[in-house]
């Protein structure tokens, strides 16, 4: 099968187009979720330009743009290295219209193709995200832990900690 969509880095270079598209992903599914406020709370404390700079500078997160074939932005993700093999996705996200189409397993397998040493990976996931959650489960993610994490202001981001393990490669009759 072809691939429709491609990951390409992004850098601190490219902080405005991150927001804008941020925004327009955020705004469409989180407030019903969430609500307004919170919503633009958390893009205010995790996407203004000097948070984003210190998540790519500071904190090793690397973000990846997802690109259809047109190499037009359709979403982004960031992971980072936790340890030898395990990694941490911080961010993932599609524009609503381009999603229910494959495209997000098909990026999922494209970030195991830049990190073959992946075993496990983690994210979080808002308890009330039912659509995240089912795509995750659908991909291998499994439910290792409700967490519950206070982001200041009286919010909180009440959350699945969901976990992919790397399908052991020997078999049950393997010595």
């Amino acid at each position: 099968m072809p691939k429709r969509i491609s990951l390409a880095p992004a850098t601190p270079d490219d902080i405005p187009a991150l927001q804008a598209l941020a925004h327009r992903i955020w705004w469409a599914h989180y407030p019903a979720i969430i609500g307004e406020v919170q919503t633009a709370y958390m893009l205010e404390r995790m996407y203004s330009a000097g948070a984003l700079h210190r998540q790519m500078t500071e904190e090793g997160a690397q973000f990846w743009w997802i690109k259809a074939s047109s190499d037009a932005p359709i979403g982004f993700i960031s992971i980072s290295q936790q340890a030898a093999g395990q990694y941490f996705i911080h961010k993932f996200y599609i524009e609503a219209a381009q999603q229910g189409q494959g495209l997000g397993t098909e990026t999922f397998y494209q970030l195991l193709d830049i990190y073959p040493d992946a075993c496990e990976i983690r994210l979080t996931v808002n308890r009330q995200n039912f659509k995240s959650i089912n795509f995750y489960f659908k991909i291998g993610f499994r439910i290792e832990r409700c967490a519950d994490f206070d982001i200041g202001d009286g919010f909180f981001m009440n959350d699945f900690v969901m976990c992919w393990k790397r399908p052991s490669t020997s078999g049950a009759g393997s010595p």
